[in-house]
Formats: structure tokens, C-alpha cells, sequence
């Protein structure tokens, strides 16, 4: 685990991120971008071949964003500054030097460009993909045996009964330790993995059964309602990264 003085932006501009923190997993495609404030301890790991780009903030503008970690759905103006802001050459150096090796943009461009992007993530939706940490080590057990197997379709009462735990119990722990049902838990569970999968250039049906779903109509309908587009789509664009 790691943690940064500065708060920063995180942006995968091809592959995904999984960004894991002291209250989870937080699961960043290549349509979000991910918020740290300084101080918070986390790690971050690439899935398939991951374009990772990283952008610092100052503290008179992470003041206008949120103070705990958030993942926001990144607008196309979001991304394209992302991008501006650490492409090739984006970096601080002598105005007297070789014209090939000078900044592609100017501090001042660059500070404009902070501003544009902060602007941009002030007015966004936040949309966490996100696998909180359990505390029950009845809730740790479940949760293990799914990450390992997450196309396990077992029943909550089955996964309960290897677990020493009733049915009612775990769907207690699941809505108040980690604010969703389990349902809803082994859902994101499943996108997650899908991620991963596309991301190392899986089709869409063998991304749909090694997950769990029991056809592919089924996952489609399920990881465009969390990611907003189609499993194929997501992998068509996602992978071809961005340009130039």
C-alpha cells in the first residue's frame, strides 16, 4: 500500500484499474477515472495491457473535489485532458531548450487544463464500481470462495452452510456491512472479473460463462447497465486505446 502527499487522479485509458483501499476495491474501466485525496493508503493494479495515466492535483484545487476516494464517470472532455495532460513531452522544463524536447503545452496551458478537468469532475455522476472490504469473517468466507470462483452460482443458504452462517445472517452482514444486497454484491463481483477478462482480450461468451451468467444475453444486460456499454463495445474501443 502506498500513499501519496498530493491527491491525484487516476485514469486507465486502456485496460482497467482496480484501485484497493482500507474500505475496499474500488474498479476503474477505461469510461471512469479514479479521485485519491492525499493521505488515503492504496494501491493500484493493472489488468491486460493497461495505458495508466496519472494526473496531481493541487491542494487549492482539491479543495473543489470530494475529500474521501471516488471513481466519476469521465466525460469525453474529461478524458481528452487526461490525455493531453500526460501525453508525450507534458512536462516542466527551460523555454531555451530544443524546440523537440520542449512541453507540449506551456505551465500556464497546463494550469488552464487543471482547471477544465476539475471543472469537469465537479459536474459529474459518481459511479462507483465498487467491492467494499468485510469485517464478519463470516461475510470474508463468502466473499473469498466468490472471488475465487465468482462463477459459483451458489445459493446464499449453500454458501452459508460451508460458511457456518444462516441465510438470514449473511443477507443481514451484506446490507449492513457492505450497503448492498448479495445479489447486488456478486453482480459488481461478476462485472469486475468480466473487466479483467476483456481487458486479456476474451470474447463476450466466454467472458459470460467463466463469470457465472448463464448465457451471454444475461451478462450483456448486466455489465451495460453497471459499465454503460456493451461487453464488446467496451473491449472493440477500450483496447484499441487512445490515439496517437
Amino acid at each position: 500500500m502506498q500513499s501519496h502527499a498530493r491527491g491525484h487522479l487516476v485514469y486507465a485509458a486502456r485496460g482497467v484499474l482496480a484501485v484497493h483501499g482500507e474500505r475496499g476495491t474500488a474498479v476503474v474501466p477505461a469510461n471512469r477515472v479514479a479521485w485519491t485525496p492525499a493521505g488515503f493508503t492504496h494501491q493500484h493494479r493493472a489488468h491486460g495491457d493497461t495505458d495508466m495515466r496519472i494526473v496531481f492535483l493541487a491542494p487549492s484545487l482539491a479543495r473543489l473535489v470530494p475529500d474521501r476516494p471516488v471513481v466519476f464517470l469521465a466525460s469525453d472532455l474529461a478524458r481528452e485532458v487526461l490525455l493531453a495532460l500526460t501525453g508525450p513531452r507534458n512536462y516542466d522544463t527551460d523555454a531555451d531548450a530544443p524546440h523537440h524536447t520542449r512541453p507540449a503545452h506551456t505551465r500556464p496551458a497546463r494550469s488552464r487544463l487543471h482547471r477544465v478537468l476539475v471543472d469537469e469532475l465537479r459536474e459529474a455522476h459518481e459511479q462507483p464500481l465498487h467491492l467494499p472490504e468485510p469485517r464478519d469473517d463470516r461475510l470474508r468466507a463468502v466473499s473469498r470462495l466468490l472471488y475465487e470462483n465468482p462463477a459459483d452460482n451458489a445459493t446464499l443458504a449453500e454458501l452459508g452452510r460451508t460458511t457456518g452462517a444462516s441465510t438470514r445472517t449473511l443477507s443481514r452482514l451484506f446490507r449492513d456491512e457492505l450497503g448492498m444486497t448479495f445479489y447486488e454484491w456478486r453482480t459488481q463481483l461478476r462485472v469486475y472479473h468480466a473487466l479483467v477478462l476483456l481487458a486479456d482480450s476474451h470474447d463476450t461468451t466466454q467472458t459470460a460463462y467463466a463469470c457465472g451468467w448463464a448465457n451471454p444475453s444475461s451478462f450483456i444486460a448486466a455489465f451495460t447497465h453497471i459499465i454503460g456499454t456493451t461487453p464488446g463495445r467496451y473491449r472493440a474501443e477500450r483496447n484499441a486505446g487512445p490515439p496517437g
